[in-house]
């Protein structure tokens, strides 16, 4: 039993099936935790977390980038490494499967982990502070062999050796830069790559139904649409869309973008935000075989144009299967403030809260202006063999953003029956074999918190920046101030200067 009375056999209830959610119910199913429910929105179990489907979760998507590298952030950095084993495993053992015997979605020849390689590159001439800690903090773990100076003759010599014939060519200067004269500076690092987001969330809901988690799932028995307390406040369980309610010892909210509109007390640590994300789709391989080619994830690798806080902040991926890629703008995350009513308090907040292609209204979805110009300007520059096909596909991307970066993942203060876990701020997928471990530890041991447990824990910041959150309303993200990109804008034109 733990300090707040938490037994093996006490009703747990997960509220969100995101990498969060899935991850806590998997890690707690594993430390014996036998009566685990998971609630969500989305009838994962029918559209596979296909966002062409009606998923519209950020850990709903094709791609995420796996990356160790964190500057200064040791501790992110030692997380990550301990994911990769994990990651490994999970590909082995879906590798190894029978196609009966694995779940909608989900083949046997699919890797969810692609060690294809992160080029963090400069555009700027030099390496940033965050490249040289990031290079400090993985010297200091014995680590540096498997990142890659360009340019660097010592760095450039062992990649040849580490790297199959023309590999390293091909990934480290994937824009062509030296072929045009141009600087090339940055950091290739060889642990990274990328996880098929959607693919990898089929999987651990796979894994935890078989240790006996149970998914109630659908708009109307799945969504919550309060939360039940005792005369003492203290959370108690939940009552969703449909009216029916459900007890719990422990409720986690693991909502993602939708954890501060259900729980407005957590706003003035999490802020709900959108990237920016434009797809190209690729013509059919027998068409454009040389596109197909040099896209794959065997020659390009994930890459970060600048650096997601310089220049534009556009970071990318090689093609999926399906010739799809994918271009993020994170330069500016923007919000999207709505009145949402507190259904324990029935007091009415102005909280920022997501807005999909699908929810609360389906739309057909587009990007910003500003999100499409840098994007542009970006392919226009470093793959012009793109502008031909131009901008195919959008989505905006909603996560939650904490006011340091940080997770936030803590009993709610004076409420032992409600802990969040969220706050991935645009990170978190990585950590999905083993963020539920240290969230079993945080609820086992609320007292005793270890590295993790304070890292995450519920804080707050009198002063100074706060990641954005600062700004509120009134800020320059806000979505109602934004001009939004029409499809005529998705297309380049010789005359746009781009």
């Amino acid at each position: 039993m733990t300090s707040t009375g938490l037994t093996k056999e006490s009703p747990i209830i997960i509220v969100g099936a995101g990498v969060f959610g899935l991850s806590t119910a998997l890690h707690l199913s594993q430390a014996g935790y036998k009566n685990i429910t998971v609630f969500d929105k989305q009838p994962y179990a029918d559209n596979a977390y296909s966002t062409a489907d009606g998923a519209d979760a950020a850990s709903a998507d094709f791609n995420k980038c796996m990356r160790m590298s964190y500057g200064e952030e040791i501790d992110y950095q030692r997380l990550a490494f301990d994911g990769i084993k994990t990651w490994d495993t999970w590909n082995d053992e879906i590798r190894s499967s029978k196609p009966e015997d694995l779940p909608r979605g989900l083949k046997p020849s699919d890797l969810i982990w692609n060690n294809c390689g992160f080029l963090r590159m400069s555009i700027d001439g030099q390496l940033s502070a965050v490249e040289r800690a990031t290079l400090a903090n993985l010297t200091r773990e014995g680590l540096r062999q498997t990142q890659f100076v360009l340019g660097d003759p010592e760095d450039e010599e062992r990649a040849r050796a580490h790297f199959r014939k023309g590999e390293w060519e091909r990934k480290s200067d994937p824009f062509g830069r030296r072929r045009q004269g141009k600087d090339l500076v940055g950091v290739f690092d060889s642990t990274a790559g990328f996880v098929e987001a959607s693919k990898a969330c089929i999987w651990v809901m796979h894994l935890c139904r078989r240790n006996g988690v149970r998914f109630v799932l659908g708009e109307e028995d799945g969504q919550v649409a309060a939360f039940v307390k005792d005369a003492n406040g203290k959370t108690i369980g939940m009552r969703t869309k449909s009216g029916a309610e459900h007890r719990s010892k422990l409720l986690i909210l693991a909502a993602g973008g939708w954890t501060p509109s259900l729980f407005p007390a957590v706003s003035l640590l999490l802020e709900t935000t959108a990237g920016s994300v434009a797809y190209v789709q690729l013509p059919p391989k027998d068409q454009a075989p040389d596109l197909w080619d040099k896209f794959s994830p065997d020659n390009f690798p994930v890459y970060a144009y600048g650096g997601w806080s310089k220049g534009h902040g556009i970071g990318g991926f090689p093609r999926t299967e399906d010739g799809i890629i994918k271009i993020g703008y994170r330069g500016l995350k923007y919000t999207n403030y709505e009145d949402v009513r507190d259904p324990v308090t029935g007091k009415t907040h102005r909280i920022s809260v997501p807005r999909t292609k699908y929810w609360p209204q389906p739309y057909d979805p587009s990007i910003t202006k500003q999100a499409v110009a840098a994007i542009k300007e970006v392919v226009a520059e470093a793959m012009p063999e793109l502008t031909a096909i131009g901008i195919t596909g959008c989505r905006n991307c909603w996560y939650t953003d904490s006011l340091d970066n940080g997770f936030l993942i803590d009993h709610v203060p004076d409420d032992e029956g409600m802990l969040v876990c969220s706050g991935g701020s645009g990170h978190g997928f990585k950590f999905l074999p083993v963020l539920g471990r240290e969230v079993v530890k945080i609820i086992e041991e609320p007292e005793a918190k270890n590295t993790y447990g304070k890292l995450w824990q519920w804080r707050t910041k009198e002063a100074g920046p706060k990641n954005g959150l600062e700004q509120g309303e009134a800020g320059p993200r806000n979505w109602k101030k934004q001009v939004m990109a029409t499809k005529e804008d998705w297309k380049f034109h010789e005359t746009s200067g781009l």
